[in-house]
Order: C-alpha cells, then sequence, then structure tokens
C-alpha cells in the first residue's frame, strides 16, 4: 500500500510503501506503516484488525503513533536500534534473530548485521514467496523526478527498475563477514516475488534480481 512522499533529510524526495499480510489468525501485520488516512484504514480494516505494527529500522517511525492510536491493542515489534532513535515510542518487542513472534509459522525474519548504521529487519512471507525489504534495496522510479534527483539517485545505484543497495549503505558496512552472513541467509529463502518500500517491486523471478544486487557482497 503506497503512501505519501517524503523527503529524507528533509531534502532528498522519497516515496514509502507498506506492506499489509492478512495473518492466518485473521488479524493484520503492517510492516513500515505509512501515515494512515481513512481510505488506507477503511482498506486495512476490510482484512482485519490490526495486530501487529512493524518498525523495520530505525528510520521507518512515520505512521506508527498514529496507527497505534487507532489500534492500542496492536503490538510493536522493532529493529534492534530503534529505542535509541525513537525513545518516545513504546516498543513491546525487539526483533532479533532469537525471537520466535506469533507469525513465525508465516512470516520469517532475519537481522541485517554488520552495518554501521543501517539496522534493518527482513522479511519473508512464506506462502507468498514473497521477500519484504525497507531500505537495503531501493529502485526509485524515473518520471517525475527532477534531472538532479535522478543524477543523485542514478549515482547513488537505485535509480530505476535496475536499481540494487544504495552506494552509502555499500560503503558503511562495518563487518563484512556478518553483513555477508546475513545476506546468505536471505538468499537462502525460498522466493520469487520482492516488496521494497521505495520504488519498484518484482513480481516473479525476485531471487535473481536479488542476488544481482548483492553479487558484490555475496560473490554469487
Amino acid at each position: 500500500m503506497n503512501g505519501d512522499d517524503v523527503r529524507m533529510y528533509g531534502i532528498l524526495p522519497f516515496t514509502t510503501r507498506m506492506t499489509v499480510i492478512q495473518l492466518d489468525s485473521g488479524g493484520v501485520w503492517l510492516h513500515s506503516p505509512v501515515s494512515p488516512t481513512p481510505e488506507r484504514q477503511r482498506a486495512v480494516d476490510q482484512l482485519g484488525p490490526v495486530e501487529h505494527l512493524v518498525a523495520p529500522n530505525k528510520i521507518h517511525s512515520l505512521g506508527l503513533k498514529p496507527w497505534k492510536a487507532l489500534y492500542p491493542s496492536a503490538k510493536i515489534w522493532a529493529s534492534p536500534e530503534f529505542t535509541k532513535r525513537h525513545p518516545d515510542i513504546a516498543v513491546d518487542t525487539v526483533l532479533t534473530n532469537d525471537v520466535r513472534a506469533p507469525w513465525i509459522s508465516e512470516i520469517d525474519h532475519c537481522v541485517i548485521e554488520g552495518h554501521t548504521v543501517l539496522d534493518e529487519v527482513a522479511f519473508l512471507h512464506k506462502a507468498s514467496k514473497t521477500l519484504i525489504i525497507t531500505d537495503l534495496i531501493q529502485k526509485h522510479e524515473i518520471s517525475g523526478e527532477s534531472c538532479i534527483w535522478r543524477g543523485v539517485k542514478h549515482m547513488a545505484g537505485v535509480l530505476g527498475e535496475s536499481g540494487g543497495v544504495p552506494l552509502d549503505i555499500k560503503l558503511s558496512i562495518r563487518n563484512k563477514t556478518a553483513f555477508r552472513r546475513s545476506i546468505d541467509t536471505i538468499l537462502k529463502w525460498d522466493f520469487v516475488n520482492l516488496i521494497i518500500a521505495h520504488g519498484h517491486c518484482v513480481q516473479g523471478g525476485a531471487k535473481e534480481d536479488v542476488m544481482r544486487a548483492f553479487k558484490w557482497i555475496s560473490g554469487a
């Protein structure tokens, strides 16, 4: 579900997207919640009550408080460094690789380790064979961008459907062995689709696309 456009650091334009999953329990799992609107809330309500709000990294906090206000009983799950950046948001559970979430039979997760800044958690929706990534892979839309931002995003390696891992993420890894181990875990998952928060998603053939995006670190 697409959200409103935002500006990273107040200047760099980004589209936003949250992933909505209807669980076997009948409840709803929201990944990287965007700001709720009446239309978005109605669409979610058609699937069931919101049970889980997931902050997949410390940057993606935009819609957590508003959705929590709408669904007070929903649990907030957050990445390892999230609470340090957002002490004002009460987190129910910090996601680590040892956490067994109640949705474990339907959704797997992996904390991306070894990075200086990015504390992202990747997810796999098993039934649809869909990998869910937040900032680790980006494929920003070309149309509607100014020449300046097209140039910036092209240099960063995140422009258009080819896109990939942003240059700043590649350059700020502190432990390549740990990072590579996390990526290897993701690549062993059984997925054919890819949902990302910023830009073009991939339906079918996503495993090859993700392998290409991480070839620089995995050696695949």
